[in-house]
């Protein structure tokens, strides 16, 4: 059973491979310009988490789970409407979407993935 462990720091890995289930765990990602819209900043969200699949050896294709926390559902739509753009159509996997407030005053969003291989 080989764990590869990615991008870590002393509290998180960015990324981590389960090799032996064939799963991928990403962790939250949020936005690297804090001061963009919800728009943008689930634009930069998504691209990272295609980056980061992409490395893992895989693509939103196969995304199983999808948690999103958002600290104010008024935009909600605004988010959806991005997303909707992204997600690969067939292919939306299961998603829950929360309110939470997140790690720091400027993140409008935060996403955490679980993916196949």
């Amino acid at each position: 059973m080989t764990i590869e462990r990615r991008h870590t720091g002393k509290r998180l890995s960015e990324l981590v491979i389960h090799r032996g289930s064939g799963l991928i765990y990403l962790a939250g990602q949020v936005a690297d310009d804090g001061h963009a819209s919800i728009t943008g900043q689930t634009q930069q969200v998504l691209a990272n988490i295609d980056r980061l699949l992409a490395e893992a050896g895989s693509d939103k294709r196969k995304i199983l789970s999808a948690t999103i926390y958002l600290p104010d559902m008024s935009e909600f739509a605004a988010m959806n409407a991005v997303w909707e753009g992204w997600v690969a159509p067939g292919d939306a996997p299961a998603r829950a979407t929360v309110q939470a407030k997140l790690a720091g005053p400027d993140y409008r969003i935060e996403i955490s993935i679980v993916a196949s291989l």
